[in-house]
């Protein structure tokens, strides 16, 4: 993981704690930051000490000349600025976690620590980002990928447009659910939970009709395991959506999963996707109508009424809920279609066709993305079967 130590420079330091600079010190300290700014380390550098020679006590002189130190290739040396700036304050959080940086190239244990000290310290969010992305990287080297997970989760919800962090993300948690995928195999391989499983790899996959199969076996393997049947129901109704017979099995699934589990908004949206597919508009609004009043954000219930609203000619009302679906789902292509629709259907061309350009691309993008992820399974699926000893 490339880290950028130029996120700690300058500005961001002025939040650590300084004593108070002479008029001399000060005009150097500046100097040197504009140096920085203009890609001119020699200078800066140069001004740093100047600071440092009239003001032996400062931070931020000492913490700027060991990034560029850093970026020089002398991580040894960089160090030692940095451990010169926490013997004079100790609370620098972001120095402490340029230390531990330097520390983890250098080949030693105290560098994580100091990394995992100073995260939960660093509030700036650029740094934090950057902090966070070392840290968990680190672990992820180390074979901690719960520890990993837990850094990163709290990176996708401070930056979920960050590549760095998605790219991250996505490497830890795909490892973290292999890793805890043959933990299972080991322990259960003939489980009902490894059954759901490989079903849900398939569905996955794209296989949904392999999906079903395992869904059936496993409630086989346990009739009364919480939210099969709602899975094996989907699966059904997602396989052969205009099939009637399809429709019927996968409403007999929900029925018996709502008598089990309760009753839910994932399961009145698809009661109400089969009475839309049925055309029972009025059964389908109130199906979508219960969902949307058990959770006024449920992306498919706010979607599921503008589609029946639309049907229904009003796409004036229709309009609000979709605006809901794509404010609260974004990347739905479907919502961004429906929403299009209904903006052409009132004469506001300009935004339909911004609509209807985004619906478009979420569409192209997806259908990489459904690729790449069906290359990466075919090896991790079959890994699945054989060591849950259920190929056939």
């Amino acid at each position: 993981m490339v880290v950028s130590i130029a996120t700690f420079s300058l500005s961001s330091l002025r939040g650590q704690s300084s004593p108070p600079l002479a008029s001399e010190a000060k005009k150097y300290l500046e100097r040197g930051e504009a140096a920085l700014r203009a890609k001119n380390p020699g200078a800066a550098e140069a001004d740093f000490r100047k600071v440092i020679a009239l003001d032996p006590r400062n931070t931020e002189a000492y913490t700027n000349l060991g990034i560029i130190t850093f970026f020089q290739g002398g991580v040894q040396h960089a160090a030692g600025y940095f451990r010169k700036a926490l013997s004079l304050d100790p609370s620098l959080a972001k120095t402490q976690a340029l230390l531990g940086m330097c520390e983890i190239r250098m080949g030693k244990s105290s560098g994580l620590a100091l990394l995992a000290k100073a995260y939960p310290k660093v509030k700036e969010k650029n740094v934090r980002i950057q902090v966070g992305l070392e840290l968990a990287d680190t672990y992820y080297r180390q074979g901690s990928l719960n520890r990993a997970a837990a850094v990163m989760q709290s990176l996708v919800g401070l930056a979920p447009d960050n590549i760095e962090v998605l790219y991250l993300a996505q490497r830890v948690y795909y490892d973290l659910a292999d890793d805890t995928l043959n933990k299972l195999a080991l322990l259960a391989p003939h489980s009902a939970r490894m059954e759901e499983v490989i079903a849900e790899r398939l569905v996955n996959n794209g296989d949904l009709q392999g999906a079903i199969k395992y869904y059936e076996k496993t409630l086989k393997a346990d009739p009364s395991l919480p939210g099969v049947r709602f899975e094996l129901g989907e699966a059904i109704l997602a396989a052969s959506p205009q099939d009637p017979a399809a429709q019927a099995a996968a409403q007999k699934q929900f029925e018996v999963a709502m008598k089990m589990d309760g009753d839910s908004p994932s399961i009145e949206c698809l009661l109400g996707q089969i009475a839309f597919l049925q055309d029972h508009l009025k059964s389908a609004y109130a199906h979508f109508d219960r969902a949307y009043a058990l959770d006024h954000g449920n992306t498919q219930a706010q979607l599921g009424l503008g589609k029946v609203l639309m049907n229904e000619g009003n796409p004036q009302e229709a309009v609000k809920y979709l605006r809901e679906a794509v404010k609260s789902a974004p990347l739905n292509g479907q919502a961004r279609y429906q929403l299009g629709m209904a903006y052409r259907n009132l004469n506001m061309l300009d935004k339909a066709s911004h609509e209807m350009k985004m619906f478009q691309e979420i569409r192209a993008a997806k259908s990489q993305v459904r690729q790449l992820y069906r290359q990466m399974n075919k090896r991790s699926l079959t890994l699945d079967e054989e060591l849950s000893g259920t190929a056939h």
